[in-house]
């Protein structure tokens, strides 16, 4: 009997994807998006396909496998539908908030079904008075007895109709400061009258894919259910799960460019003017050299974060600039190949309309480009090597 070598489990894995995402996806991609209706079904294929367990320990239920895998597999499925993606990213936050802030007990009792995909997880942190701004998040907690009593209100939240079970950060210290210390996680499960479902978004772009308002009325979440036993943690444990969101971010930005380059460079083989195909064209090539080398340069930073994180580094500045540079890349990208296309990529039978409409997610997904260079300068600034 021969044992895989990480690299062949890694390559068998992500065949795998890419032979569901051919088969199941690519088919239906364009039909959910015009009509922005969430494919069940595909998502139940995803779970029995391990995807809601990529990165949960084998212990757990889960694939337990790498951050580079992770990466893969977000950019291919990227490649033929962006949105598909939403149904495990978040997911994938709060499973690794579990797994590295969570008690034994709370590992135990949630990682399985999550990992399985018997439950759909989310991440409810965002609020309608701010995203970007964590810190000074309003939606309160209060202690009583061996309850939190929770009030307020989530907005954007993925999965947030048909995910059952959430990490929920609220402030637990209204005095305290700096603010952020008075921040802690949650397991939230939906069934209590108090956890209410608000709106449905109509989005420009990652349409197929329920994101929603939650609001909270004296929900009633039990002690047991705070990440790790221990109150106003919670920043620092979610700021943690995003550097693993910035990841998969990063990856579904080359995973859509990618897919725009390829329509535009088959397209330019294919459409003629001048008694030639365009792709002939000085102009045509020039377009096609940048693009292809700006999504290789995203693809490497990506990939460097992923390793970094697989290293146990701290990568907050590596994931930062991997997400600020493919999400970028994807918005120039998509629109370079619209105009490849002309005419014929600004209509919706053109996959090149959609891609162009998800690549805005990624730049304001996941942190804001504009929040991240701030990020970035200021771990560079911190560098010791870089002190004067």
């Amino acid at each position: 009997m021969t044992t895989q070598t990480p690299e062949e489990a890694r390559s068998q894995i992500v065949n795998m994807v890419k032979d569901f995402v051919r088969r199941e996806v690519e088919p239906v991609a364009a039909q959910h998006d015009l009509e922005d209706t969430v494919p069940l079904d595909l998502i139940d294929k995803m779970k029995d396909l391990g995807l809601f367990g990529i990165t949960v320990p084998e212990e757990y239920g889960g694939m337990g496998l790498d951050y580079t895998t992770f990466a893969l597999i977000f950019e291919e499925m990227s490649k033929a539908f962006m949105s598909i993606t939403g149904a495990i990213g978040t997911h994938h936050i709060m499973t690794y908030v579990l797994t590295h802030y969570g008690t034994e007990e709370q590992k135990r009792q949630f990682l399985p079904d999550l990992a399985s995909g018997r439950k759909r997880g989310g991440l409810a942190l965002t609020e309608p008075g701010g995203g970007t701004d964590v810190a000074n998040l309003q939606v309160t907690a209060d202690k009583d007895g061996e309850e939190y009593v929770v009030n307020g209100s989530k907005m954007f939240i993925t999965n947030g109709r048909y995910g059952d079970t959430f990490l929920l950060l609220a402030r637990t210290n209204r005095t305290v400061e700096p603010r952020h210390r008075g921040i802690s996680a949650f397991i939230a499960e939906k069934g209590d009258p108090g956890f209410k479902v608000g709106r449905d978004l109509d989005k420009l772009g990652y349409r197929g894919l329920d994101t929603c308002e939650l609001i909270f009325e004296d929900f009633r979440v039990p002690a047991d259910n705070l990440v790790g036993l221990e109150e106003n943690l919670g920043f620092g444990q979610v700021m943690s799960g995003l550097e693993t969101g910035r990841i998969n971010v990063a990856a579904r930005a080359v995973g859509v460019a990618q897919a725009a380059f390829e329509a535009a460079i088959r397209y330019s083989q294919q459409r003629e003017t001048f008694g030639v195909p365009i792709s002939q064209h000085q102009a045509v090539q020039l377009k096609l050299a940048d693009m292809a080398t700006k999504i290789q340069a995203a693809r490497l930073l990506t990939y460097d974060a992923a390793a970094k994180k697989d290293s146990g580094e701290r990568v907050d500045l590596e994931t930062g600039m991997a997400k600020l540079f493919a999400s970028e890349i994807c918005g120039e990208v998509t629109m370079e190949a619209m105009r490849i296309h002309g005419g014929y990529g600004y209509i919706k039978e053109s996959p090149v309309e959609r891609y162009y409409r998800d690549a805005p997610l990624m730049i304001i997904g996941e942190g804001t480009n504009e929040i991240l260079r701030l990020v970035i300068a200021r771990q560079l600034l911190r560098r010791p090597e870089y002190q004067v």
